[in-house]
């Protein structure tokens, strides 16, 4: 019975490959004909933190609600290397459009270390395509949702409407502009905010699973923001 294994170069996902010799421990070494790297067959690792499509999976189970300490069981890969891939990541979102019929606005509470520090995310949201616009960290306070406006016009969006709940604050953010206010108007943001309670293990409600480091806190919302957006990680 003859086993046919289809190789790909962990670098550039070519199949043009050839056998390279041999490592010191005595495993096939391979070598890209594409990009020359040199790299051992995903059925030789002995240790799966080096497997070419662990770092894929991680990314998707982090934005799909598993925790870390989780998915190092799940995947046998210590804490570290899923930590490691969640603080190495790089995903930023951008606004598709320059002009939207209509804008909801929300914030949403978040903690980093204990329920004491609170860390408020207030955004915007397109009902329509279901994409998250801009967003900014902070205190829950009328600096932090000016800084929201100020963001918004720096990424050149504009927009027919905007609509928040009562807070004052927005009310005094956004006066100068085309201004709808009550509850009625936010049920897209109000959704989208569960889907985050759902997404981010870190943003569930009643667990044991927070963040220590607001860096990495910082790094999982963006991370799911870019998945919500684009569908992919």
């Amino acid at each position: 019975m003859k086993i046919t294994l289809t190789l790909h170069c962990p670098n550039c996902q070519s199949t043009k490959i050839k056998k390279n010799g041999k490592k010191s421990s005595g495993k096939q070494n391979y070598l890209c004909k594409n990009c020359f790297r040199q790299f051992i067959g995903d059925h030789a690792l002995t240790y799966n933190g080096c497997h070419s499509g662990l770092i894929k999976r991680i990314l998707l189970m982090l934005v799909r609600g598993i925790g870390i300490r989780d998915i190092s069981e799940i995947q046998e890969v210590s804490i570290r290397k899923v930590l490691s891939v969640l603080v190495n990541s790089h995903y930023a979102i951008t606004p598709r459009k320059s002009y939207y019929e209509r804008l909801e606005v929300d914030e949403f509470w978040t903690y980093v270390g204990n329920k004491g520090k609170k860390y408020w995310l207030i955004y915007a949201y397109e009902r329509q395509g279901g994409e998250i616009v801009a967003y900014v960290w902070g205190k829950r306070n009328l600096k932090t949702a000016k800084r929201l406006r100020e963001k918004l016009i720096k990424l050149g969006v504009s927009f027919g409407c905007i609509c928040t709940d009562e807070w004052q604050s927005f009310i005094t953010a956004f006066k100068e502009d085309n201004h709808v206010i009550g509850k009625a108007h936010t049920i897209g943001i109000e959704g989208n905010n569960c889907r985050l309670r759902h997404r981010i293990r870190r943003a569930f409600r009643k667990t044991c699973c927070f963040s220590k480091k607001l860096f990495n806190h910082l790094k999982a919302f963006r991370l799911a923001f870019f998945y919500i957006n684009y569908g992919y990680v």
